[in-house]
């Protein structure tokens, strides 16, 4: 079994220079870093004890260690709390292991009334779990998820795995170590998600660049920021995001792009605003012509 949480300790600590923190740095080094031995003397604990936190043999070390601990290592927030997820046990109840899929409808109508910001609700493991009309013009999640009941569209895997992301994404390599962050904090939060240990091992099998990425243990909770796309149809497409917790579901959470009134993100949203409005956006109504006409031929 993976130890995580010795993974993670040991990643942060090759980050930190002896010098950084006032230690001498002279001699020669076998590791890259702090030494267990370093980290231990600046936070107050024994080296046998982190040693043995290291090694996965500590227990559940008490707040005070963890902290001393995130204080040496130059954790931030999001790292400081994935250090607590990953020392506590597993309390989990086993109902709870996949994660809650079901929207309220109150969400739903939510998203619907926000004709005029693309908006979708993320779950567990990054499944997108429902989203608005622009929302799908944006980024066409119907037509990722293929229109399979309970098989939603998962932004990590169509990340790492379609061609097309890349091209989607202008900063596909920023946006590809931000969600690998944001899945490890979420595995940290569910240790005993089968769903999400599956994932990863698919797309450590499939992707080079996520098994490099997920190595490196980054640990983000994304709660705003700037997102880059080229649409297909109109271009390129410059949002701001938020991310907002979704109260009663404590899996989800709601993404809304944004886009300053009048910018030319604006007027190219309104366009897509008023084909979402008619009927099916142009690239669509082409593919089920294309369909259509197929089905036609092979039923003469």
């Amino acid at each position: 079994m993976e130890n995580t949480l010795g993974n993670f300790l040991r990643s942060r600590r090759a980050r930190i220079q002896p010098e950084e923190v006032g230690l001498p740095a002279h001699g020669r080094r076998r590791v890259q870093g702090l030494r267990r031995e370093e980290v231990a003397q600046l936070a107050g604990v024994s080296v046998d004890y982190y040693i043995r936190l290291e090694q996965g043999r500590g227990g559940s070390a008490s707040d005070a260690v963890l902290d001393a601990v995130a204080r040496v290592l130059r954790l931030d927030e999001a790292e400081a709390a994935h250090l607590r997820s990953l020392n506590r046990p597993p309390k989990e109840a086993p109902a709870r292991l996949r994660g809650d899929r079901r929207v309220r409808p109150g969400t739903r109508l939510l998203l619907d009334l926000m004709t005029g910001v693309p908006a979708f609700v993320l779950g567990r493991r990054m499944d997108v779990l429902a989203w608005n009309a622009l929302g799908d013009a944006v980024n066409g999640f119907s037509e990722r998820a293929g229109g399979k009941p309970g098989s939603p569209p998962n932004q990590v895997r169509d990340g790492f795995l379609d061609p097309a992301a890349r091209t989607f994404y202008r900063q596909w390599d920023a946006v590809a170590a931000e969600t690998v962050a944001q899945l490890r904090r979420d595995a940290g939060l569910h240790p005993d998600d089968p769903a999400l240990a599956a994932l990863v091992g698919e797309l450590s099998l499939r992707s080079e660049e996520f098994r490099r990425l997920w190595a490196d243990h980054l640990v983000r909770e994304k709660t705003s920021g700037v997102k880059l796309l080229r649409h297909p149809l109109v271009g390129d497409l410059d949002f701001g995001y938020e991310t907002l917790a979704v109260n009663g579901s404590p899996d989800q959470v709601l993404v809304a792009y944004t886009a300053p009134p009048g910018s030319p993100t604006a007027q190219k949203l309104a366009l897509l605003a008023s084909w979402t409005a008619t009927g099916p956006v142009p690239e669509r109504a082409e593919r089920t012509e294309r369909t259509e006409s197929a089905e036609s031929t092979d039923g003469s």
